[in-house]
């Protein structure tokens, strides 16, 4: 259905990020995967964080097979004891961190509001909120007292414009783009930056679950949903994750060095996925 397919990173990325050390979360797949393969592209070490140790075992193996470095180490966002191991076991296994890059996170199952489980609700706010959050303070705990380093969290376009039937998932999404404001607020003293990265629609395993599911709702077939969120993109196309890891690659790099508290928006002009509901029966 969706090109699935991340590009390889080339030896002709610049070497911006030489010397650094990066953990990604939920960077076993996707959007992730293609984060972490662009910043070890680019030159750092990089800690593949993530809950299925064989998916960050592969994207490790893909990492060190372009040249790179990386490290796997199994983590639970939302469990903050996991979160203090990961932020020692990068510092003890690679001495230093100078980027946290908060991507792991699941999608949302379609429902209207009136029908949502409140067991729904809790497990998508509490992984991609809560998760973000609690990656969030323990490495600003660490970068204030370096007193310097990048956060670099990701939102989506739900959380400027939310969708109809994924209630939870615009509202967690929303709540990243506040954390990142306050915390680059709050960071700003101590040379530290925050900013967020909103990613419109990208061909992910994540996204097909996600037209499959809508097209259920809506009646029609997935072909015609993935083909009327394409003609919603002014650029024309579904997104790749390679877009998504450029801009966090820039960001995360001395060329945005007087950039902070910012929403980037990488949806190929798309501002958001803002739709009349159908009435349903």
């Amino acid at each position: 259905m969706l090109n699935m397919q991340t590009p390889t990173p080339g030896s002709s990325l610049p070497q911006r990020l030489g010397g650094r050390v990066a953990i990604v979360t939920g960077a076993g797949q996707g959007l992730g995967r293609a984060m972490a393969r662009r910043l070890a592209g680019e030159g750092a070490a990089v800690v593949i964080a993530d809950l299925r140790e064989t998916a960050a075992r592969e994207t490790v193996a893909q990492i060190e097979a372009d040249g790179g470095r990386a490290l796997a180490i199994r983590t639970d966002v939302v469990q903050a004891g996991d979160i203090t191991e990961l932020i020692q076991r990068t510092l003890g296994d690679l001495g230093r961190l100078d980027i946290m890059v908060n991507n792991a996170g699941i999608g949302p199952a379609v429902f209207p509001v009136v029908q949502l489980p409140e067991a729904e609700w809790t497990k998508v706010l509490t992984v991609n909120l809560t998760g973000t959050f609690l990656c969030c303070r323990e490495a600003a705990r660490h970068f204030v007292a370096q007193r310097s380093g990048t956060i670099i969290n990701i939102s989506s376009i739900n959380g400027l414009n939310p969708s109809v039937f994924v209630a939870p998932y615009n509202v967690a999404k929303a709540g990243i783009i506040s954390l990142t404001k306050t915390l680059a607020l709050e960071l700003a003293p101590y040379g530290v930056r925050v900013n967020a990265v909103c990613p419109g629609p990208v061909s992910t395993e994540l996204n097909q679950k996600l037209m499959r599911q809508r097209a259920g709702v809506l009646g029609i077939t997935v072909e015609e949903m993935v083909e009327s969120v394409r003609s919603a993109v002014p650029l024309g196309r579904w997104g790749e994750p390679e877009d998504m890891a450029a801009a966090v690659a820039f960001l995360a790099s001395d060329d945005a060095a007087y950039i902070t508290g910012e929403v980037l928006t990488v949806a190929g002009g798309m501002a958001g996925a803002v739709t009349a509901a159908p009435r349903l029966k």
